[in-house]
């Protein structure tokens, strides 16, 4: 399965943006899927995950603003990210919960200015 993250830019504090990850290669099937993200010099952290029927948890750090959402059929994953803070700014990027090694894909980069 390749997975790949897109929809990141640069946006204002308090702006928002919509990530989409997109599988291919094979189905999300019944996989707990999740957005983490990396930030320079700190390491990789899980944000939000989703599992197979909908359920979904965040970090502290994210809850109430962002949103996380799937689409089985299209083989899809989504965060809808509003209020962003620049605390935000990493690359993000979609992989199972827990990771797998081979899933891991480019990423897509996010910018908040303040």
């Amino acid at each position: 399965v390749q997975l790949q993250a897109s929809g990141g830019g640069l946006v204002q504090t308090g702006g928002s943006l919509r990530l989409s990850c997109i599988a291919s290669g094979g189905s999300l099937g019944f996989k707990v899927m999740g957005w983490y993200r990396q930030a320079p010099e700190k390491q990789r952290e899980l944000v939000a995950q989703i599992t197979s029927s909908g359920s979904s948890n965040y970090a502290d750090s994210v809850k109430g603003r962002f949103t996380i959402s799937r689409d089985n059929a299209k083989n899809t994953v989504y965060l809808q990210m509003n209020s962003l803070k620049p605390e935000d700014t990493a690359v993000y990027y979609c992989n199972t919960v827990p990771t797998r090694s081979t899933y891991w894909g480019q990423g897509t980069q996010v910018t908040v200015s303040s």
